[in-house]
């Protein structure tokens, strides 16, 4: 009998460094996940926090092997971008490697101000503040500025933003400026141009006209996103060029512009398999950037890059009970879930993202082709493609054991967009999350940050009581 064992082995190259299996029961980072089922129940979601320093001590790796080999004369800074997951133990983790962060909204400047307040950063902190701003993220900004955050640097995303700085910031305060532009979108989308930041042709009379002659200002960053992330297309490279060719046009008439910020990030693995050569895509961005400016006779600017899904993505768990199977026409056989792709996972739902799946226990079983099922009464609460095949196999269902499966490298994004804390879709509560670290003697601990939500809470938000 062919096992679920032989399906995973013959069809990736397993094990790996995160993934092996002892006893028949997958472990992730070495961590025995039956145990935290028998320990926590589920459904359960989990972060574990070394994974998050891994990801930026790797990428600053990346980077400083692609500089020394390049020759590229600029330094590199990682930026955590805070909209990928919010959460304390995410940030204060990140900050741990000495991180800059980025922002998107108003609100994100509590974050900055509770961070400084508990002497976890100081006023040297850069804070990247990008996004479309309303009246109170200005004047946040503004404050931090006249505070004294010598590296709060609003991103301007359109012409009119100034406006805002040039009559609050005081008149002894400094502050640096950043420039997005708008990028093309790939040619898939239903517009053109990004909605977000300023147009090309428009970049170089904002600086002329609203920041070179102003003492407070100093346009010192042009930023720019790509949507896809930094990925071996013909459409990343030739925005990538454009935007180059930009920023050089501009440092030739701002000598006080030195850093670029290449926004978009870099992918997550979501198979088993890797699928993207990292260190080769930095050293050709790193060469893309070089050859342009020595092209243009610029100096090779500086590097900020705001990993976000890169920096907390592959930290993050789901793990679900199989419930039951359902068998629906001759072919059709469902295993349903104790939880719901739709608000547990929204990305699978939205945009046909795919995780990596693997079950939790009964390699030694036979396996079957299934669709898993969530629990909501919506027909799009299902999961039934990997990655690598339209179709999903899971071991076969034991009388005596119940079959767990679980979701990894979630840890981005899913419990911002499916709504922490409120009410989902057919009122299916939100997991448990436990976090799990690492000691320095090797020894892994793990503590509850959330129970699983209660109904209490759910008619509290409904105004039942």
């Amino acid at each position: 009998m062919d096992t679920y064992h032989d399906l995973i082995s013959q069809t990736f190259d397993f094990p790996t460094q995160e993934f092996t299996v002892q006893d028949n029961e997958l472990r992730f980072h070495d961590i025995p996940l039956m145990d935290l089922v028998e320990k926590h129940g589920t459904p359960l979601r989990l972060t574990y926090l070394p994974k998050i320093t891994t990801q930026i001590q790797r990428a600053r790796e990346w980077f400083a092997q692609g500089i020394e080999k390049t020759g590229y004369q600029g330094q590199y800074t990682y930026a955590y971008c805070t909209k990928a997951s919010h959460f304390a133990f995410v940030v204060e983790e990140a900050l741990k490697n000495n991180v800059e962060l980025e922002t998107s909204s108003g609100y994100d400047m509590y974050i900055i101000r509770a961070l400084y307040n508990q002497g976890k950063i100081d006023k040297n902190k850069y804070i990247i503040a990008n996004g479309f701003k309303r009246e109170r993220y200005k004047r946040y900004l503004t404050e931090f500025i006249n505070d004294g955050f010598v590296n709060c640097m609003p991103i301007l995303d359109h012409l009119t933003e100034i406006d805002y700085y040039a009559e609050h910031v005081n008149q002894d305060a400094r502050a640096n400026l950043g420039i997005r532009l708008a990028s093309d979108e790939e040619p898939r989308f239903q517009f053109y141009t990004s909605r977000l930041g300023v147009r090309y042709a428009d970049a170089i009379p904002l600086y002329e006209e609203r920041i070179k002659n102003d003492p407070r200002f100093e346009l010192t960053m042009l930023h720019y996103f790509i949507n896809t992330g930094i990925k071996d297309t013909s459409y990343y490279w030739s925005e990538l060029r454009r935007f180059v060719h930009k920023y050089c046009e501009l440092r030739k008439v701002c000598p006080t512009l030195h850093t670029i910020d290449i926004g978009g990030g870099l992918p997550i693995q979501t198979s088993i398999q890797k699928e993207y050569d990292y260190p080769y895509m930095i050293e050709e961005v790193l060469r893309t950037i070089q050859r342009i400016c020595r092209e243009e006779g610029v100096p090779e600017p500086h590097i900020f890059t705001e990993f976000g899904i890169f920096t907390v993505g592959e930290s993050g768990a789901h793990v679900y009970k199989i419930l039951d199977e359902k068998l629906q026409n001759d072919k059709e056989l469902w295993y349903m879930i104790d939880g719901s792709f739709i608000t547990n996972l929204p990305d699978t739902w939205a945009l046909n993202q795919r995780f990596i799946m693997l079950a939790l226990n009964g390699w030694n079983k036979g396996y079957k082709k299934i669709q898993l099922g969530g629990m909501t009464c919506d027909s799009q609460d299902y999961y039934n493609a990997e990655k690598h095949i339209y179709q999903v196999f899971l071991p076969e269902q034991a009388p005596e054991k119940p079959l767990y499966v679980g979701f990894f490298h979630t840890g981005a994004y899913q419990e911002s967009l499916s709504g922490y804390g409120g009410v989902k879709h057919c009122l299916i509560p939100a997991p448990k999350h436990i976090i799990i670290d690492k000691d320095a003697d090797g020894t892994l601990r793990d503590w509850e940050f959330a129970p699983e939500q209660d109904p209490e809470s759910m008619m509290r938000i409904l105004g039942y009581v």
